[in-house]
């Protein structure tokens, strides 16, 4: 199963917790000083706030694949479409490990694709391996306005 993911930047975060809990009915199922994300069943949704002294804002959409399989079948459609901008294995982002391939549609839309390994207590760090068009940091390239 695959899961659509939606990740905003807020300039308040416990207010912005506060609002989107209620409209899911539901608190964060990971809370973390700067981060919350709600994994939600219905819609299956994978949707994650932050506050990253970044323009709040949707930030980026996404894909989850459950599965290895999954995330490899996306990444061959994006890599057919052209639109590959970094290619990334056992990183860490947002609390957790995961491979991931960013790419952006012809409108300049960011979009991740990625399987999560499991959790991690940092909010970022280096991946262990990374093919990258642009430098690499966490959420897809430096400089971007990324956070995931």
């Amino acid at each position: 199963m695959k899961r659509f993911h939606v990740h905003v930047n807020v300039t308040d975060l416990e207010t912005s917790i506060g609002f989107y809990s209620t409209l899911f009915g539901g608190a964060p199922s990971v809370r973390k000083p700067d981060y919350a994300k709600w994994m939600l069943d219905d819609p299956c949704v994978n949707f994650a706030i932050s506050q990253r002294d970044r323009t709040p804002g949707v930030d980026h959409l996404g894909l989850q694949a459950d599965e290895t399989e999954e995330l490899e079948e996306i990444s061959r459609r994006l890599i057919a479409a052209d639109a590959v901008t970094l290619a990334e294995k056992r990183t860490t982002c947002c609390y957790a490990r995961s491979d991931k391939f960013w790419a952006e549609d012809p409108q300049g839309v960011r979009w991740e694709t990625f399987h999560t390994h499991g959790e991690a207590t940092t909010y970022s760090a280096p991946p262990a391996e990374s093919q990258a068009l642009q430098a690499t940091s966490c959420c897809g390239s430096a400089g971007s306005k990324c956070t995931a």
